[in-house]
Parts: C-alpha cells; sequence; structure tokens
C-alpha cells in the first residue's frame, strides 16, 4: 500500500497530525503498537489521571466541605474499584472517539509495531507476529515518552511503581513516598491523599514543580502541606528496596545526613524519556541527542529529508497540546502552507486543587534574562467568586514589561487555573499590554476577575478589591 504521510504514534500529537494530512488531502495511514488509540494521555496519562482527580475531589469534598454547605450525609466511603470503573469507562469512551475521527478522515489504522527498512518503507508486525510492509511518501514519528526511573531502582510494578500502575490500584495505600516533585507526582499524590493516605514527596531540587514560576511553587507547596503532605525537598534519594508489603526509601539532606522513609507503596515520578525502542532509526540514520531525543530542525524535520519528528520524542515540554500543534504544523507545511508556534505561549498546567497553571516567562527568567519588568497579582480569597464556593486558596500573577506594559507572563494558582490560562495565552498571543486587560469588562462574580485585578495591579498598583 501506498501513502502520502505515515504517521508512526497514536497519541495526541500523533492522530491530530493525521487528522489534518487527510483534512489537507493526503491519502493518510496512523501505526500504532497497542490495541487501543490515543497513546499515553488517553490510555495512562492526562485522560485517567484526571478523571481519578476529580472522583477523589467528589470525596474529598463530601467528607471535608459538605456540612459546611449545608449538606448531612452519612460518613463516605471509598470504593476504590468502582472509581478505577469509572476512569476505564471515561478512558475506553475517549479512546473511541478516536476511533471514530480515523474512519470519519478515512485515515488506515495500522496495528503494530512500526519501524523503519528504509525512509520510504515501514515494517509493521502485528502483536501475532505478522509482518507487512508499505510505503510512503512523508513519515511523523510521534511515539511519545515512557517514565523515566534511576539506574538503582528496580521497577517491580507492584510496590515500587510508575504512574501507569497508579491508575489501577486496588487499595489505598497506607503511605505512598512520592520520588519527584513534578506535575505527575503532585496530581497522583493529590489522588490518593484525598482518599485517606499518608504522602511523603522528596524532591532533588529545592521546590516542587520546578519549571514553573517560583511563587506558584510555595503557593501549590502550602496547600498539598493542608492536604497531609509531607514534603522534602532538596533530598538526593540513594536506595529503594522492598521487603515484603514494605517499601524503604533512603535519602540524604543538603548536609549528607540520611534519612530512611518507610511506606506500603513508592511512586517513581522523575520525568518521562523518548521512547524510539523499535523504530529502527539506526536504518534510516536518524540521530538522537544525549537524552534520547530525536533531533529536529525549526521545521521539525529530522536530518532525513522526507521524516519528521513531533512531541514528546523532541525538544522541548512533554504536553499532549505541544504535540497537537507539532502535528498540525507539520501537516501544513507539508502542504505548503506556513504555519509557526510560539512555544512561549504554550501553557503549562498542574492538574492539582488548588490548579496551577501558567504560560510565558516566569519572573525567575525574567530576573536572569536582566529584562525590566513589573509584577501584579491577586489573591484568590479577595473574590466573592472564591468564598462562595470556598476556594480560597490561590494568586492570578501578572508579568509585564516595565517600559511598554505587554504582559511577559501569566502564572495563576487557584480554582479553575487551567481553564483561565487561556485568557493569558489569547491576551499575549495578541501582545496585550496589562493595561488592555485591566480596561476590559470581567463578568461579576467569576474567578476571573482576579486577572483584571492582577493587571491593575500591574500597570498602576491600582487594583480594586485589596
Amino acid at each position: 500500500m501506498q501513502y502520502d504521510v505515515t504517521v508512526i504514534g497514536s497519541g495526541p500529537g500523533g492522530y491530530v497530525g493525521a487528522i489534518r494530512c487527510a483534512q489537507l488531502g493526503f491519502k493518510t495511514a496512523i501505526i500504532e503498537k497497542y490495541d487501543t488509540l490515543g497513546g499515553t494521555c488517553l490510555n495512562v496519562g492526562c485522560i485517567p489521571s484526571k478523571a481519578l482527580l476529580d472522583s477523589s475531589e467528589h470525596f474529598h469534598n463530601a467528607e471535608k466541605t459538605f456540612k459546611e454547605h449545608g449538606i448531612n450525609i452519612n460518613k463516605p466511603k471509598v470504593d476504590l474499584k468502582q472509581m478505577i470503573e469509572r476512569k476505564r469507562q471515561v478512558v475506553e469512551t475517549t479512546c473511541g472517539g478516536v476511533d471514530f475521527l480515523m474512519k470519519k478522515n478515512k485515515i488506515d489504522v495500522l496495528h503494530g509495531l512500526g519501524s523503519f527498512v528504509d525512509k520510504n518503507t515501514i515494517k509493521i508486525t502485528g502483536n501475532d507476529g505478522a509482518v507487512k510492509e508499505i510505503k510512503t511518501d512523508k513519515v511523523i514519528i510521534a511515539t511519545g515518552s515512557k517514565p523515566a526511573n534511576l539506574p538503582f531502582i528496580k521497577l517491580d510494578k507492584k510496590r515500587i511503581i510508575t504512574s501507569t500502575e497508579a491508575l489501577e490500584l486496588k487499595e489505598v495505600p497506607k503511605h505512598m513516598i512520592i520520588v519527584g516533585g513534578g506535575v505527575i507526582g503532585m496530581e497522583l499524590g493529590s489522588v490518593y491523599a484525598r482518599l485517606g493516605s499518608k504522602i511523603t514527596v522528596v524532591e532533588f531540587l529545592d521546590r516542587l514543580i520546578p519549571g514553573m514560576d517560583g511563587t506558584m511553587s510555595k503557593e501549590l507547596q502550602r496547600s498539598l502541606r493542608k492536604l497531609g503532605f509531607d514534603i522534602k525537598v532538596s533530598h538526593k534519594v540513594t536506595a529503594v528496596s522492598t521487603k515484603g508489603k514494605e517499601v524503604t526509601v533512603t535519602a540524604e539532606n543538603k548536609k549528607g545526613e540520611s534519612l530512611d522513609i518507610k511506606g506500603d507503596y513508592c511512586l517513581i515520578s522523575i520525568g518521562r524519556r523518548p521512547y524510539t525502542e523499535g523504530l529502527g532509526l539506526e536504518n534510516v540514520g536518524i540521530t538522537t541527542d544525549k537524552a534520547g531525543r530525536i533531533e529536529v530542525d525549526d521545521h521539525l524535520k529530522t536530518n532525513v529529508d522526507n521524516i519528521y519528528a513531533i512531541g514528546d520524542v523532541i525538544k522541548g515540554a512533554m504536553l499532549a497540546h505541544k504535540a497537537e500543534e507539532e502535528g498540525i504544523l507539520v501537516a501544513e507545511q507539508l502542504a505548503g502552507q506556513k504555519p509557526h508556534i510560539n512555544y512561549n505561549l504554550i501553557p503549562g498546567v498542574v492538574y492539582t486543587w488548588p490548579e496551577v497553571a501558567g504560560v510565558g516567562y516566569t519572573e525567575e527568567q525574567l530576573k536572569e534574562s536582566g529584562r525590566s519588568y513589573k509584577v501584579g497579582s491577586f489573591p484568590f480569597r479577595a473574590l466573592a467568586r472564591a468564598r462562595a464556593s470556598m476556594d480560597l486558596d490561590g494568586v492570578v500573577k501578572v508579568l509585564a514589561d516595565k517600559e511598554n506594559d505587554e504582559i511577559l507572563g501569566v502564572h495563576i494558582i487557584g480554582a479553575r487555573a487551567a481553564d483561565m490560562i487561556a485568557a493569558g495565552v489569547t491576551a499575549m498571543e495578541y501582545r496585550a499590554s496589562a493595561e488592555d486587560v485591566a480596561r476590559m469588562s470581567h463578568a461579576h462574580p467569576t474567578y476571573m476577575e482576579a486577572v483584571k485585578e492582577a493587571c491593575l495591579a500591574a500597570t498602576d498598583n491600582r487594583p480594586i478589591h485589596i
């Protein structure tokens, strides 16, 4: 079979890129090694974790805040089996939606491990061992990433686990130790903390969610501690071992003092690594960097002229929506268009509660670059909407150029921050000033009023409600 474009990998970057290729008139195929489409995000990442986050938040509110709202119920009980089953149903429906989109756009779905024979020939090895080959003009590699690990840690996937196993536990841990203070660990830690687990976080760096603005890190740490998290930053893990149902994590602080932490589960959450095993990159001469990422140019083309790569297997943040934008960019370039991605305006989100979201420069980045800037912030607890919903934790922080008032960064921790950050992206895409946003009418009462107030604070230090 001959195709114009073949996409290897059906995660958000792959399937979105395939759809855009089909829309543009290319005969398109997508190759997926697993039985279901959707990649990590839909199957064992973004979607299932958000399903469990929502379920656990409902339980937490029933247990902690219903009474204050005037809702009297018997003491709620956790039915983890049902939570997991609901999560599976959400995943099944979402993945089914991708199947529908492939059929709708007349994209051929080929299941099996895709590997390069040469730059225009791909071998597909099915789970049953059957092998077939296809010919293609262009190829988009979108094979995503897998959980990273430390060389001295042996994952047994029972007590020492990754995020994949954490989504399928059969019991609520008594004490879950999380190695790594990044996004995935804080989200899954939140799930089980709400359900009654003791959570201990061991992070090598000096703060949580280190890629985000420092203010967001401090505020999140404060909120998670209220939820019961024991957070140990600036600690280096030196060993992880199991004995029966007990896990021991050994860590050292900055002084070199050793500490043993014992629990019944240990979640290794130190990031993710590009997944390129079995692709046969060596058969076409594609190069990777020291981190295992496929090297691409500004047009996401590899060193082989007809092969492109997107998403987690290349440089940049490992985000589903970043991969989607890259898939569309490649498709439109192949059609002769001239799309563009501003990587500085791809938002990052942490789906804890309160949620954390940011776009643009952090204050740390602006300080490092020497750029002259000003800061405006506004706390959620000063919002009528936040008081009404009892979501008082949080702050909006706006960074603007000191000379021309252009918004350089928007950082939010608070209720619905994940949805609110789109307003920051929109403003920055159109190079709005803080004054521009401050002059716009924001509905009352809403969480978005905090963005307006933070912009008022940034322009002339004139917030209304504090």
